[in-house]
């Protein structure tokens, strides 16, 4: 049966890999977690392309977490051109797309039906120059709503491309919603490449180690007993708080050359390693 083209799988048709974050509760990193992993993705290869894209049409936090709060998106014959996050460079790699970079303001809110934001989802999916990608990856809102379907909706001529992680804390209440997000996936069909269990433990400032202050490995016991793959723990390093934090006005590159120093960031690079090595992204 021969899938029938829309302008979403034209536009996207250069692109190898779609990976949509997700997490059942707001609150457990998703958004850093997506910057990070679309960051060691970046970094794992001189050659590979990467797109981040945010969806979280009334919480917009990449800008601000990339340290390209006020950019703007420019319109051309090709539609819009994505923001990069290492534009000083030869030839850019990381393009960047958020609702936070067509606001007026930063602090505008997003008060939007159903309706409207998937006509805005539709036009961040086929409406951008995205060009050739080796990986684009997605950044949702928390919980199973209007952007989680639309994506899917819009992306079903590219199902085979589509994969999803999973992000929880270790307690019990995030994990509650978790099991949700993991049943969304079912229900629609989403291969899920693997849980990523976020503030686990505490990184030491001074020394580095990491204390078990919360709880930890309720992420790794859902994941085994669903049958998914668990793609590993990564600590509540405050470092990488204070990264993201003072991003604005940092720029991109700087944001990401101290980034390059946290515990976060050899964490990260291991779960990409696990990721590519296990032969569902390659």
């Amino acid at each position: 049966m021969t899938v029938q083209e829309t302008p979403v799988s034209r536009r996207l048709k250069s692109v190898k890999h779609i990976i949509i974050v997700c997490s059942g509760k707001g609150g457990v990193g998703k958004s850093s977690v997506s910057t990070q992993l679309a960051f060691s993705l970046h970094a794992s290869s001189p050659t590979i392309r990467v797109g981040l894209l945010d969806v979280d049409l009334t919480g917009p936090s990449l800008p601000r977490m990339i340290g390209l709060d006020g950019h703007g998106v420019h319109q051309s014959s090709d539609g819009w051109v994505p923001v990069y996050a290492d534009a000083g460079g030869e030839e850019p790699r990381l393009a960047c797309m958020s609702i936070g970079f067509l606001l007026k303001n930063k602090g505008d809110s997003v008060i939007w039906r159903g309706p409207k934001k998937n006509a805005m989802i539709r036009q961040f999916l086929s409406d951008v120059r995205w060009g050739e990608l080796d990986y684009l990856v997605i950044d949702t809102p928390p919980g199973t709503s209007d952007e989680h379907i639309s994506l899917m909706e819009h992306l079903a001529p590219l199902h085979s491309r589509l994969s999803a992680i999973i992000v929880t804390t270790p307690q019990a209440v995030a994990l509650l919603d978790a099991m949700k997000c993991l049943s969304f996936t079912r229900a629609v069909n989403l291969p899920v490449l693997g849980l990523i269990e976020n503030m686990s433990g505490y990184v030491c400032p001074c020394c580095g180690e990491v204390s078990n202050i919360f709880s930890t490995g309720g992420g790794e016991e859902m994941a085994k007993r669903e049958g998914i793959p668990f793609l590993g723990r990564m600590p509540l390093d405050p470092e990488l708080v204070t990264v993201l934090d003072a991003a604005d006005g940092e720029g991109s590159s700087g944001v990401m050359e101290k980034y390059w120093k946290t515990t976060s960031a050899k964490v990260i690079a291991g779960i990409t390693e696990v990721l590519c090595n296990s032969g569902h992204v390659v």
